[in-house]
Parts: structure tokens; C-alpha cells; sequence
């Protein structure tokens, strides 16, 4: 898949976001190494501790349906180009540090960037 395709996917799923304080929406588009295209949503609460990012929903989505090979994110948002915040970095590294991570204000202008250089260094415990 495309990585303009996979970014128009996650701008139209921003739409679903629940963000009835901050007013910015996030949407993410997750693809897997085998070409299925999981999304997610910011997802805000009254506890502000409880709010998840759109980065962490999709990821949390296609785990939980056993897929824990990724080659690529696309984030979109409705302020911008966004970023994923440090929690979501930390989360997503732990699954794939060499992920792609798609952003821009629009389709047409993108940017890519390794996750491994969004968060150098990045932390892992040793698996058993």
C-alpha cells in the first residue's frame, strides 16, 4: 500500500475521534507487514489519565487480533501535521523500532521518518 493511501485513511478515520475538550482530533492508520491496515482514534476522558492516543488505539486493535509485525503508521490530525507524543513512541517501539511514521498537514505533503529516530535510544527489556 501506498503511503498517500494509508495517510488518507487515517485522515478519514480522525473523523471517529472523541475529543470533546481538546477539539483535535487524531486519526492513525497502522499497517502491518502483511498489508492489513488497522485504525484508531484519540480517545478523551474526564480523567485526563484515561484519554488514549490514536497511535496507541491502533496498536492495541491489532494486537489484540494477534498481529505484532508492522511495517508502517500514517497520523493525521486536524490541527496539522502531528506527531506522536512520547508514550506513543515508547508503546510503538516496543513492537517495532524500525517502523515508518507517515505525518503531514495533507496527502501531498508528507513526511517519513523511522521511529528509531523519533526515539533514539529507545527503551526495551529483554524478552525471555
Amino acid at each position: 500500500m501506498e503511503y498517500k493511501e494509508l495517510f488518507k485513511i487515517a485522515d478519514q478515520v480522525k473523523e471517529n475521534a472523541y475529543v470533546p475538550f481538546s477539539k483535535f482530533q487524531v486519526g492513525a492508520a497502522l499497517l502491518t507487514k502483511d498489508g492489513q491496515v488497522y485504525t484508531g482514534v484519540n480517545v478523551e476522558n474526564s480523567s485526563y489519565g484515561g484519554t488514549i492516543c490514536a497511535e496507541r488505539t491502533a496498536f492495541v486493535k491489532a494486537i489484540s487480533e494477534g498481529k505484532r509485525q508492522f511495517s508502517a503508521i500514517a497520523i493525521a490530525s486536524s490541527g496539522g501535521e502531528a506527531l506522536p507524543c512520547g508514550i506513543c513512541r515508547q508503546f510503538m517501539y516496543e513492537f517495532c523500532p524500525e517502523l515508518d511514521v507517515i505525518t503531514g498537514k495533507d496527502e501531498n505533503s508528507l513526511r517519513v521518518q523511522p521511529l528509531n529516530v523519533l526515539l533514539p535510544e529507545g527503551f526495551r527489556l529483554e524478552k525471555e
